[in-house]
């Protein structure tokens, strides 16, 4: 450390003389007391251990740890001429051969990290060369699921597609999603997620949809999804394996055919959504979602399975339902699917 009563300015003159006005020594570990031992003995090469303690105006053990910290650097050499001594070597020899020291570490910094990503390629193809001799691979658990989609996001060449159904996610599914897209997204790999309308509701969710499309990722909405699915590169994809309770785990799929059908699937639903920041028109005076309302209770579905599948409250779906038996002018739920098909309600939108 530098003592109390040191000045820098009191060896300005030194320093001039030395030809050293603006060097930074500390990315050497140089001390700024050493460095100014260093810079002295280069221009007073006479001078002693008391005259640098009178001029530096600090203590001798100090000087001694900067002639020692010098000395180990190879700064200060034993003298030919004083047996004992030490002589001061030129910041051209020196300070050479300490960068050449600081190069070589640096390069076999580089060597090890080259070789570590190297095993860490090996390790990586052979564990897929596994995986990719089982067609069929169970996921048990959220993290075992996340952990694997944190692997797939990383080796992603050209896309990665997504049906997100459900309903609002908590912020700590976004961060991760964030976490797992941003590498992805920055190579230039096409991210498209397919979200439910009623996300638009949930401003957590929202802020996350935002964040993606600002980044590069491509988001549309639907009014209803059939199940959570992962699909990377055309070559893998995860479902869950209970599509009511997606926390269980996932199977990933490598078999061709079964990957191309639900990518098929996937660019089917992806056709017909919604960008993100854009509205459905209404058709026949129907939201997509009042449509797909009417067709699931069609359908012999429960209210409880109607509000799984849109991703709303149980309220929300009866709020629907009594405003659509209002515009039908229906008494009853029967009658307001018999009026609902004579309306063309039903089925495909026209």
């Amino acid at each position: 450390m530098v003592g109390d009563g040191y000045d820098p300015c009191l060896a300005r003159g030194k320093i001039l003389r030395a030809g050293g006005v603006g060097w930074v020594l500390e990315s050497f570990g140089l001390t700024r007391l050493t460095e100014s031992v260093y810079r002295l003995v280069l221009a007073e090469p006479s001078w002693g251990v008391d005259e640098l303690v009178t001029h530096l105006r600090t203590d001798e053990a100090a000087i001694r740890s900067c002639l020692d910290e010098l000395a180990e650097l190879a700064l200060l050499q034993p003298s030919w001429d004083e047996p004992g001594g030490l002589r001061p070597v030129s910041p051209q020899v020196g300070l050479a051969a300490l960068v050449a020291q600081a190069e070589a570490d640096i390069a076999e910094r580089q060597h090890r990290m080259e070789r570590a990503r190297a095993a860490m390629l090996a390790a990586a193809a052979e564990h897929e060369t596994h995986r990719d001799r089982v067609a069929l691979t169970v996921l048990r658990g959220l993290d075992e699921v996340r952990g694997r989609l944190e692997e797939l996001a990383e080796s992603a060449v050209q896309e990665v597609c997504s049906l997100t159904p459900g309903q609002a996610h908590r912020e700590d599914t976004h961060s991760a999603g964030r976490s797992t897209s941003l590498r992805p997204l920055e190579r230039g790999v096409s991210l498209r997620g397919l979200y439910l309308e009623s996300f638009r509701n949930d401003p957590a969710t929202l802020d996350y949809l935002r964040w993606m499309t600002e980044h590069g990722g491509l988001v549309r909405t639907v009014p209803t999804l059939p199940m959570m699915m992962v699909i990377v590169d055309r070559q893998r994809a995860l479902v869950p394996l209970d599509p009511d309770d997606s926390r269980l785990g996932a199977i990933e799929v490598t078999a061709p055919g079964v990957v191309l059908a639900l990518h098929a699937l996937f660019e089917q639903m992806w056709a017909a959504g919604t960008p993100f920041g854009e509205r459905a028109a209404p058709v026949d005076g129907l939201t997509g979602q009042e449509r797909e309302l009417i067709q699931i209770l069609a359908d012999g579905a429960t209210d409880e399975t109607a509000a799984r599948r849109l991703g709303v409250s149980l309220r929300t779906v009866r709020r629907m339902m009594a405003n659509l038996m209002e515009r039908l002018d229906a008494s009853s739920r029967f009658q307001a699917g018999v009026l609902a098909a004579q309306q063309g309600w039903l089925g495909p939108a026209q």
